[in-house]
């Protein structure tokens, strides 16, 4: 359990359904709630990664060029160390969609982000989740 109650397979489940529906500030909410539940300091920078990437997006959203092209960088950074999947997520495919966002970004630079084509921003297709309930219960226990 996580300590607002829910479970972590669903809280996770609850921010990919609001990644994937371009709800990036309640993403980053419910991912920093994980996040901050998780005491494992690896584990832990897999929601932090996703969470950046979010953020990236709500920045550019809101036409914050730095904002955007930063924390997409720091994102992709963290995602890319779960190589090539983590929790039912694909890591590499996700770092690599953001990776083209943000070379996007970079080209369209400060002024262009008006331009930016929002089809490029991809959906996460979730996996298995097993494996994140039997981790966070096995940790639980210890």
């Amino acid at each position: 359990m996580t300590a607002n109650g829910g479970s972590v397979k669903r809280r996770f489940e609850q921010a990919i359904d609001e990644f994937n529906r371009r709800l990036f500030f309640e993403c980053h909410e419910t991912l920093e709630e994980i996040w901050m539940d998780d005491p494992r300091p690896v584990e832990r920078e897999f929601f932090q990664g996703i969470l950046q990437i979010a953020v990236g997006f709500y920045h550019l959203s809101g036409l914050n060029y730095v904002g955007a092209r930063n924390l997409l960088n720091r994102g992709i950074q963290r995602v890319e160390k779960f190589y090539p999947e983590r929790y039912g997520v694909n890591a590499a495919e996700l770092a690599a969609a953001a990776r083209r966002c943000l070379d996007e970004i970079e080209r369209l630079g400060k002024g262009g982000l008006k331009r930016f084509d929002q089809s490029l921003i991809p959906t996460i297709r979730l996996g298995n989740l097993d494996a994140l309930e039997n981790e966070w219960a096995q940790n639980a226990t210890q």
